[in-house]
């Protein structure tokens, strides 16, 4: 059917068409963002954190007494919940992924050069790596003389003074694309640091929109300060009961400390991504909403024309026109309607995307979402208009002899 009958019956309705544009194009627009926002948040839900999920738990313990050093309390708080019955082994951190102690510094491949970009520097006791279980992709673990003094000061002093790190694969990559980054000198500070080790995953404490959630530094750096988080490693089954006798026994070893925070690792995770879960929720309620509301839009629209086109109907119907001419001339009619809401909402998608790239450091749109976006449209377009269009299809020929 050709198109000009369908062009000049909608611009007898320039404004009611043109309010129809405009809500299929806010609502391309918005769907198509809030497509990639969850998108992007149910990938960081499935992120893999690199340590043995099922297997720790862990407490923060926090001391008052000033005059104990607290890494002589670390060795004696680490060596008795080793004794714990089902403790595999046992560390005490400064961070863990989800815990949202982030530390984070540049790093640089030259002395005192531009960063090239920024990565969490993790610190812990040894036996860090075996406790957290994170798993050599390439290298070694750290050996005991590299691990800085006792009495060596850490933090920023201490960063210029540590002899090695081990890195992740994605921050290796990033640093020596196509190279092997074993035995490469980077600058976190002031010193040279070479790279003995790359671990498969290590998320950081505090994920963003960025592609940099696994940019993380493991130095060999021994916790200082009076609070400190002992991770303890276990059998799935014993997490809670190692939990509680680990509270019980380091009470018992100081009582002039302060104890919280008990947890499994799936309870961190479980209450990291807790808003992003609601937030994913009241998401998709919105962008369904949207859509639903566009939806009856359009079925009252066609509706509506189908009511007031009646004898025109009838008379098309009278001189040749078939069921399905009908038919294809109202979904035709909003094909139109819709694929002009969707051009116009495509650039809205993008220019909405801009916003909230800069108010809200969000991730740029991927493109894909727009042809995606338009394909739901047009689907949802023609599925609210299949019954206004069965209906008219449906109007006898002899309609067009009665009177209006």
């Amino acid at each position: 059917m050709p198109h000009s009958p369908l062009l000049a019956s909608l611009g007898r309705h320039k404004l009611t068409v043109l309010l129809m544009v405009m809500q299929v194009a806010l609502t391309c627009a918005i769907v198509c963002n809030v497509a990639a926002i969850l998108g992007h948040r149910i990938t960081q839900l499935s992120l893999p954190s690199g340590v043995a999920e099922d297997e720790l738990v862990m407490l923060e313990s926090i001391s008052v007494d000033a005059s104990t050093d607290p890494l002589v309390r670390h060795d004696t708080d680490l060596a008795a919940l080793r004794q714990l019955p089902g403790v595999r082994s046992a560390a005490a951190v400064d961070a863990l992924p989800f815990n949202s102690n982030n530390w984070s510094n540049g790093i640089s491949l030259v002395p005192k050069g531009d960063a090239r970009l920024t990565a969490t520097a993790f610190n812990g006791t040894p036996g860090e790596l075996a406790t957290l279980g994170l798993r050599l992709a390439a290298g070694r673990d750290f050996l005991p003389e590299e691990y800085l003094p006792l009495g060596a000061a850490q933090d920023w002093t201490g960063i210029n003074k540590v002899p090695s790190t081990i890195v992740t694969s994605a921050l290796a990559q990033q640093l020596f694309p196509g190279q092997d980054p074993l035995g490469k000198v980077i600058y976190p500070g002031d010193g040279p640091v070479r790279i003995v080790g790359v671990v498969d995953h290590l998320l950081r404490p505090t994920l963003d929109e960025t592609a940099g959630n696994e940019y993380a530094t493991v130095f060999p750096m021994l916790p200082d300060d009076g609070r400190v988080t002992y991770v303890m490693r276990t059998a799935p089954q014993d997490r809670e009961r190692v939990l509680q006798q680990a509270m019980a026994r380091l009470a018992q070893l100081d009582s002039n400390r302060v104890l919280r925070r008990p947890q499994t690792f799936a309870q961190l995770r479980e209450d990291y991504f807790r808003r992003d879960r609601t937030m994913i929720s009241l998401l998709l309620a919105a962008a369904f909403g949207l859509l639903l509301v566009t939806a009856a839009g359009i079925a009252g629209l066609a509706s509506f024309w189908v009511q007031q086109r009646r004898r025109s109907i009838g008379i098309r119907r009278a001189v040749g026109a078939t069921r399905h001419d009908i038919l294809r001339y109202v979904q035709a009619e909003n094909f139109l309607i819709v694929s002009g809401g969707v051009l116009l909402g495509a650039a809205l998608a993008y220019a909405l995307n801009v916003m909230l790239m800069q108010r809200y450091a969000l991730q740029r749109l991927p493109a894909f979402y727009v042809p995606l976006g338009a394909a739901a449209l047009w689907l949802l377009g023609q599925l609210a208009v299949l019954g206004p269009a069965r209906r008219a299809a449906a109007v006898p020929p002899v309609v067009a002899t009665r009177s209006g």
